[in-house]
């Protein structure tokens, strides 16, 4: 009965405390804040076109199902080298953040995916950051911000390989 009280009081409190902080970010929102950090704006539906000091990026949404995503392309595949795949997806758990660096299409992304009604807007403007830092470190530091998790070479307790 105590484990079923628990569940009860977190499930009330879980369900009333995501509608008490929950962004309701829009479409009419994104575009403002997108306009405002952006060189060039051009929307076509659910896809915003901008450029930033060049740095093509693009934020598509889908209200319905609640997602958005901040994308920038960085190379075809036909271009980078293994190597610089593998710095990739090493970065994505060290020094990526909040991004991700990605392929699709045979292209190189640098991506940030999130709730759109969940957002605030100082997480557009900090993907948008991080999205233009990732997309213009590719092939040499990889990074998204200034902040990075230590490898394991680099930290005082390794992480325990058990696979």
């Amino acid at each position: 009965m105590k484990y079923l009280t628990r569940i009860v009081f977190i499930s009330f409190f879980s369900f009333f405390g995501y509608h008490l902080y929950a962004q309701d970010m829009s479409d009419e929102k994104i575009n403002e804040l997108l306009i405002e950090v952006s060189d060039t704006f051009r929307i076509n539906n659910s896809v915003r076109e901008f450029l930033i000091n060049e740095v093509p990026m693009y934020c598509i949404t889908d209200a319905s199902n609640n997602r958005m995503r901040i994308i920038s392309p960085i190379s075809e595949m036909k271009d980078v080298t293994v190597d610089e795949v593998n710095e990739a997806m090493e970065a994505n758990f060290h020094s990526a953040l909040d991004v991700r660096y990605c392929i699709s299409d045979n292209i190189i992304w640098v991506a940030f995916i999130h709730p759109l009604r969940e957002l605030r807007a100082s997480q557009v403007t900090d993907a948008v950051s991080q999205i233009y830092s990732a997309a213009l470190t590719f092939g040499t530091i990889y990074t998204s911000t200034h902040l990075a998790f230590p490898k394991s070479e680099e930290s005082d307790q390794p992480l325990q390989k058990k696979y």
